[in-house]
C-alpha cells in the first residue's frame, strides 16, 4: 500500500511538470530583426507608376549602378502630362523588406524574407525582388535577399466591382536571404549560463535552482533574481553544449502563475486563470429593455366637409421591461467552476459577464488582476 501511495505521488507531480527548456529562454540566445529597402519589378501593370517619386529615382539608381544611362523621367506620364517615352514604372514597386536573422546563423545560411509595398502598388503577384540589402540596428549588412515573391492575396476589379482575397499589397520568399554576417553571442564567452524565466515568478526560479543543484551538484546554480538564474558552465563549448542539453530536459513543478481575469472588450473574449478568487458578494445583473411601437393611420375628412384635410398621423406605444432576475451570492473563497456556473445560471452574455466581473472588482470582492485589451 505505501509504495502504490508513493507511485501515485511520482505520477501527480509529474503529471504537472514542464520542461525547464519550455519556461526559460539562455541570456544572448536569441533573434535579431533586420530591415532594408528594395524593389519588386515585373509586376503585371500593378506597381507605383508615376505616383511616387521615390520609386523612379530607386529604379534610376539601379539601372545606373548597372551600367545603364536613364535620362528622363521614370514614369508613366512626365511634368506637363505628356507621354514619356522613358522607361514605365507601373510593373515596379518599392517595398520593406523584413526578417529574423535566428541565433547562431552562419554565413551562407539561408533565412525567410517578408516584402511589403510602401507606394501606391495594387499587388505584388508575380512580382521579382531585386539585390537588397539587410540591415540590423547597428546599421551594418547581414544578410542579402532576392528572389520571386509568394503572394496568395488576389485582387480583382471590374465594372465597378472590387473582390480582395488575401493581403496582395504582402508577400513571402522562403529561404529568400543568405546570411552574410554573423552576430556575436557571449554563450561561448561567458563564464556562467544565464536562463531567464519566461513569466517572472519567485518559485519558479527556486524551483529550477533546487531541480539544478539536486542533479548537478550544491552550487551548480543560483537565483540572481525572480527572473534571472546563473548556472556555472563548462569551458569546452562542446561540453557546454551538452550539459545545457541536459539542464533544459529537466521536469520542474513551476510555480502557480498570478491570479488574473483577462477581458477584450472588443470581441467580448473573458479568460479566468484557476486562481481566481472572490469573497462574499451578492450579485444581480439584469437590462432594461425599452421597446417603442410605432403606427401609421391617415386621417381624412367627412365628406360633406367644407375646409377639412387628409393628414397622416403616427401613433406611438411606449413600454418599458425589468427582467426579475434573481441575485446569486458568491461565498467567500469560491474557485473559478463556481464562478462560472453562478453566472451562467442568469444567462448572462458576454458583455453582462464584463459588467459583473468589472463590478466585482470594483467592490473588492474580486481577488485578481482585472487585465482588459
Amino acid at each position: 500500500m505505501r509504495w502504490l501511495l508513493l507511485t501515485l505521488a511520482i505520477i501527480t507531480n509529474l503529471a504537472f511538470a514542464d520542461r525547464i527548456k519550455d519556461l526559460t529562454n539562455v541570456a544572448g540566445v536569441r533573434s535579431n530583426q533586420l530591415i532594408g529597402y528594395g524593389l519588386v519589378v515585373g509586376l503585371n501593370g500593378t506597381g507605383d507608376g508615376g505616383d511616387v517619386p521615390f520609386t523612379g529615382q530607386s529604379l534610376r539608381s539601379v539601372l545606373s549602378r548597372l551600367g545603364v544611362n536613364v535620362d528622363g523621367v521614370i514614369s508613366d506620364f512626365d511634368v506637363a502630362g505628356v507621354q514619356a517615352t522613358s522607361i514605365a514604372a507601373d510593373n515596379v514597386a518599392a517595398v520593406m523588406v523584413t526578417a529574423d536573422l535566428p541565433p547562431f546563423a552562419k554565413p551562407g545560411q539561408n533565412i525567410d524574407v517578408n516584402v511589403s509595398t510602401i507606394g501606391a502598388a495594387e499587388s505584388l503577384r508575380g512580382g521579382t525582388l531585386i539585390l537588397t540589402r539587410l540591415r540590423g540596428v547597428d546599421g551594418e549588412v547581414y544578410a542579402l535577399a532576392q528572389g520571386p515573391l509568394t503572394s496568395t492575396g488576389v485582387e480583382v476589379n471590374g465594372a465597378g466591382d472590387e473582390i480582395v482575397i488575401g493581403v496582395p499589397t504582402a508577400g513571402r520568399i522562403p529561404n529568400g536571404a543568405s546570411v552574410e554576417r554573423m552576430v556575436e553571442s557571449p554563450f561561448n564567452r561567458s563564464r556562467h549560463i544565464v536562463l531567464n524565466v519566461r513569466t517572472g515568478d519567485f518559485t519558479t526560479a527556486k524551483e529550477i535552482v533546487d531541480k539544478v543543484n539536486t542533479v548537478f551538484g550544491e552550487e551548480t546554480a543560483k537565483a540572481i533574481d525572480g527572473v534571472s538564474i546563473a548556472i556555472r558552465a563548462p569551458e569546452d563549448p562542446n561540453s557546454r553544449v551538452s550539459f545545457l542539453s541536459l539542464i533544459e530536459n529537466l521536469d520542474v513543478n513551476p510555480g502557480e502563475p498570478a491570479a488574473k481575469v483577462v477581458i477584450n472588450s472588443r470581441t467580448g473574449t473573458v479568460v479566468i486563470s484557476r486562481n481566481v478568487r472572490v469573497t462574499a458578494a451578492a450579485v444581480t445583473h439584469g437590462p432594461i429593455t425599452v421597446t417603442v411601437a410605432a403606427t401609421n393611420e391617415v386621417s381624412q375628412a367627412n365628406p360633406f366637409a367644407d375646409q377639412g384635410q387628409t393628414m397622416a398621423i403616427q401613433n406611438a406605444e411606449v413600454g418599458i421591461s425589468e427582467p426579475n432576475n434573481k441575485m446569486f451570492l458568491f461565498k467567500p473563497g469560491i474557485d473559478l467552476k463556481e464562478i462560472v456556473d453562478a453566472v451562467n445560471q442568469t444567462g448572462a452574455t458576454p458583455s453582462s459577464l464584463i459588467a459583473i466581473l468589472e463590478a466585482l472588482k470594483a467592490s473588492g470582492s474580486l481577488r485578481a488582476e482585472l487585465v482588459v485589451i
